[in-house]
């Protein structure tokens, strides 16, 4: 089987199904991928043993399909998040990482420490960087208006991206109209 994402190094914090049933896609396409759930509670999705009032779990059986699906082909490492030293640790996961994976919600990665500005407290001006760079580029090959700064093109860019979850079709115009607008007058 191809394995795409080999040599990929993935950190997942997160719960129930969704999130970590992509990690369990990465992982099947052979990416490392780390599952960090709390020390003495897991995953809190490991508590259901029922749902619709059907039994999730045979009896005389460990597997739970709720749990092991979303979890296959991962190794998993235990942290107490809320104390300082396990968060140390994760912290130096997150360093050695290629991927980051979580739900928690804004507040929580906050107050954990695993939100953007406290993973990535460059990220931001990296990618302007990085954005002013292509768009000098663009510049000289005559290709972006002149008058057009990075935050401007962020800007289009984030609501552009924001546009797909609305209607993918004037997504795609909206799109062709930023792209027209930003090209020099001939």
């Amino acid at each position: 089987m191809l394995k795409p994402m080999q040599g990929i190094r993935v950190l997942e914090v997160a719960q129930f199904t969704f999130v970590p049933s992509a990690g369990a896609v990465l992982a099947d396409w052979g990416a490392d991928v780390i599952k960090v759930e709390h020390a003495e509670r897991g995953d809190a999705q490991r508590g259901l043993v029922k749902a619709l009032g059907q039994d999730l779990i045979s009896p005389g059986s460990s597997f739970a399909p709720i749990m092991d699906g979303p979890n296959r082909g991962k190794r998993s490492l235990g942290l107490a998040l809320e104390k300082p030293a396990a968060g140390r640790v994760l912290h130096e996961l997150i360093r050695t990482s290629d991927v980051f994976l979580t739900n928690f919600l804004p507040s929580a990665r906050a107050r954990l420490g695993i939100d953007v500005d406290s993973v990535a407290p460059d990220a931001d001006a990296a990618f302007r960087g990085l954005l002013g760079e292509l768009l000098t580029a663009a510049r000289r090959a005559g290709t972006v208006r002149s008058d057009v700064d990075v935050a401007e093109i962020k800007t289009l860019m984030v609501g552009c991206q924001a546009m797909q979850g609305y209607d993918k079709a004037r997504a795609e115009r909206v799109t062709d109209v930023v792209i027209d607008g930003l090209r020099p007058s001939r």
